[in-house]
């Protein structure tokens, strides 16, 4: 039996692999391309979204023993898996470097050539 946890393991990290290959590939295509890096973090967001409400929660413990296994493997693994969003102030604060940049002495003066 253990044999064949170790098959499924190889197999999981396998599968795991091709799906981030999949996804870095996906990444270096859109590079430079918001709205379709966006799409792509969208896409990611729905199918945790949907493992996790979905077949995730019917895997959950039923018992302590199961739930302790649980618990140990996230603390020996990682911690919880979370998809995190990026904050609207970080964004925001992305625009206010652009606008400073853009309103600096050097740009003004040379847009005053074109006036």
């Amino acid at each position: 039996m253990n044999n064949n946890k170790t098959i499924e393991s190889e197999n999981l990290l396998s599968k795991l692999q091709a799906i981030a290959t999949v996804v870095n590939d996906t990444v270096d295509t859109c590079q430079g391309d918001t709205v379709a890096l966006l799409s792509l973090l969208r896409e990611l967001e729905r199918l945790h979204r949907e493992i996790r409400d979905g077949i995730f929660q019917q895997s959950l413990p039923v018992n302590r023993r199961q739930l302790y296994s649980l618990l140990k493997d996230i603390e020996s693994e990682g911690g919880w898996p979370y998809i995190e969003r990026m904050k609207l102030q970080a964004f925001l604060a992305n625009l206010t470097q652009e606008d400073t940049q853009e309103n600096s002495p050097e740009l003004l003066e040379s847009d005053r050539s074109f006036g």
